[in-house]
């Protein structure tokens, strides 16, 4: 791979431009001449299945790695700064020290200046001062004060040793926020999960602080609303090409429904052609004339678009789990502490059949500890726990899998059973269950060490769900998972007829799953919350905000319960507002018509020039619809 320089544009500055990247490991391509740019300004998103070649890409774009072929420019005058997942440090460096391990202009001048301060030299203390002001390291200094606070760092002065992984994941986090702060040059910002190990707090913060700042940015993360809110763009590595989007991540799924659309409509066609042309070539003699030889090798063309399999197996099975009896589970005035650390005082809950529930609360409020209890991995101080007879638990850990190093992957599921039991007395093989959570053939015959850390999680949560629990506890879930096994799990629970509790920070996945929120609030309370997570975090900002503060009564009770039900308040339409009203009403089934035509046109369309306009069109549309929908929920509110 050629890999140069280039001097900065006149206009708007060209950071990184890729030509025609390859990249395979062994038999297996991760992608295949592939060409990007990227500019000043970009705030970019990979999206991709793990194994496909991720953090490869951005290890090529950092010099780690060498492309098999193809040309990476990158521009003399910027700057690539990688967030990893793999954090280097010194052990015995204090936070302090290690954030001031970075070399620029405003950060030596902060140094100079603490050490003029010690040393009390006027002389070291002028030179400091002016330091300071020409490198604008006053502002520097406030702001990495700010960012240590909202990423909780508090002790400046524990060392990197003493530290938790989340603890070291924040500080690094920090340290990178800064030191692209601190470049008067412009950089290239390149994160790789951010967001694992931040509390929703958190999350929130670094997404408005990333949405704001004047930074180029490529980014890789599983949290929806953290990548709508931050990136414009989207970069999709599928079947080792890459498709750019520009938009949300709703525009990259209509994309991507577009694009599977069209090349199932391409399949077809070329199914019907390659029939025709395979009984031509079955009546031709051995002794090819040359026009029968390019026949021949249009043929094969055709077999290879006719032999793609585009189709993704769908996640429709009808489970064939232990029914759940009467009695689930029943915790009641459950207490437990860690010497004086109160985590649970009097819990009492009794789980539903069908119920899913989400826990939330800050590290370390005691939810893991409340999954270890409930499954009796953890002894409670008080309190008693019944637990229904029928009740098989599957739990899903941070803990990660055990396996051997040289198993293959379709060997370790089968060891669980041959086959997965759906109703009415069918079965699926475990190779099919494999399929749906996107283990291709090839994989499927891989040793479980080959595998990237994303495809251990997945195959780790292959393992919990093929084992046919009846009561799912899943423990931060989708760390590390990519967005298109989040989609599939999501569709597994959704369907799940049996009792689900999940710990998660992702707030995108804990909207779509759980219909019921218990948050851990410090000091053993829980508070019991009717609703997804996102109504939880409303209604307690609005708690937040309120001026008036009502008194505290005390209540025997065991656990708060808030309930998600906003005031009401009737009022009669308008005479033009009821007329609005109707025509609203006449005016979304024209608009869900004219929707459903330009689909059907898009199904049958292979020209691209079309597709484009055909897309535009459908973009149109859906704006106007949405706007409609939201003015009918207003009016009839």
């Amino acid at each position: 791979m050629h890999l140069s320089k280039i001097t900065q544009s006149k206009y708007i500055m060209n950071y990184i431009s890729a030509e025609n990247l390859t990249k395979s490991y062994g038999v297996k391509t991760l992608f295949k001449d592939i060409t990007f740019h990227i500019n000043e300004g970009d705030k970019i998103a990979i999206v991709a299945k793990n194994g496909s070649g991720k953090s490869t890409l951005l290890k090529i774009l950092m010099g780690k790695e060498i492309a098999d072929s193809g040309t990476v420019t990158i521009n003399k005058d910027i700057q690539v700064v990688l967030f990893d997942q793999e954090i280097d440090f010194e052990g015995e460096l204090n936070v302090e020290e290690f954030m001031m391990t970075l070399d620029s202009a405003p950060i030596m001048a902060l140094k100079n200046y603490h050490h003029a301060l010690i040393s009390e030299n006027p002389d070291d203390m002028d030179k400091a001062l002016n330091e300071m002001e020409v490198h604008e390291a006053w502002d520097l200094e406030n702001e990495m004060s700010q960012i240590l606070s909202q990423l909780k760092i508090t002790d400046l002065t524990s060392k990197m040793k003493t530290l938790s992984g989340g603890q070291i994941k924040r500080v690094a986090l920090a340290k990178l926020l800064v030191e692209t702060r601190a470049q008067h040059r412009h950089t290239l910002l390149i994160m790789d999960e951010p967001t694992n190990h931040l509390d929703v707090d958190m999350v929130e913060w670094l997404e408005n602080y990333l949405s704001k700042a004047m930074v180029t940015l490529l980014l890789v993360t599983h949290d929806r609303y953290f990548l709508d809110a931050v990136c414009d763009i989207i970069w999709e590595i599928e079947d080792f090409n890459m498709y750019v989007h520009n938009g949300s991540y709703g525009t990259y799924l209509e994309n991507k429904i577009i694009r599977e659309d069209n090349m199932n409509s391409t399949i077809d066609k070329a199914q019907n052609l390659y029939r025709k042309e395979l009984e031509w070539m079955r009546r031709q003699p051995k002794a090819r004339t040359t026009k029968s030889k390019s026949r021949q090798s249009d043929f094969y063309e055709t077999e290879k678009v006719a032999k793609t399999d585009t189709r993704k197996e769908k996640l429709e099975l009808d489970f064939e789990m232990k029914r759940l009896g009467t009695k689930i589970l029943e915790l009641h005035d459950i207490g437990k502490s860690y010497g004086d650390n109160l985590l649970l005082k009097d819990f009492s809950y009794q789980f539903q059949r069908g119920e899913k529930v989400g826990i939330v609360g800050k590290n370390g409020a005691g939810k893991s500890t409340l999954l270890n209890i409930i499954q009796g991995l953890e002894p409670y101080d008080s309190g008693s726990i019944e637990t229904g007879e029928t009740i098989k638990f599957g739990y899903f850990s941070q803990k990660g899998l055990k396996y051997k190093e040289d198993q293959r992957v379709i060997d370790f599921i089968k060891d669980i059973s041959e086959n997965f039991p759906l109703a009415n007395g069918r079965t699926i093989s475990a190779s099919q269950f494999l399929r749906l959570f996107l283990f291709d053939d090839q994989t499927q015959y891989s040793p479980i060490s080959k595998l990237s850390g994303g495809e251990k999680r997945r195959l780790h949560l292959m393992y919990v769900l093929y084992q046919n629990p009846n009561f799912l506890i899943f423990d931060e879930p989708t760390n590390d998972l990519d967005l298109p096994t989040l989609t599939v799990l999501e569709n597994f629970l959704l369907q799940f007829q049996g009792s689900l509790i999940i710990v998660s920070h992702d707030r995108y996945f804990m909207d779509r799953i759980v219909d019921h929120v218990l948050a851990f609030e410090g000091d053993g309370i829980i508070k019991d919350f009717v609703g997804n997570f996102s109504e939880y975090r409303e209604k307690k900002s609005q708690e937040q905000n309120k001026k008036v503060v009502a008194p505290v009564v005390e209540t025997p009770k065991k656990i708060e319960t808030v309930v998600s039900s906003p005031t009401v308040v009737t009022r009669k339409l308008s005479f033009k507002e009821q007329q609005e009203l109707k025509e609203i009403d006449k005016e979304i089934p024209k608009l869900e018509k004219q929707r459903a035509e330009i689909l059907e046109k898009l199904n049958n369309e292979t020209d691209y020039g079309k597709i484009a306009v055909y897309s535009k069109d459908l973009e149109t549309i859906a704006e106007k619809l949405q706007a409609l929908e939201m003015r009918w929920l207003e009016l009839q509110d």
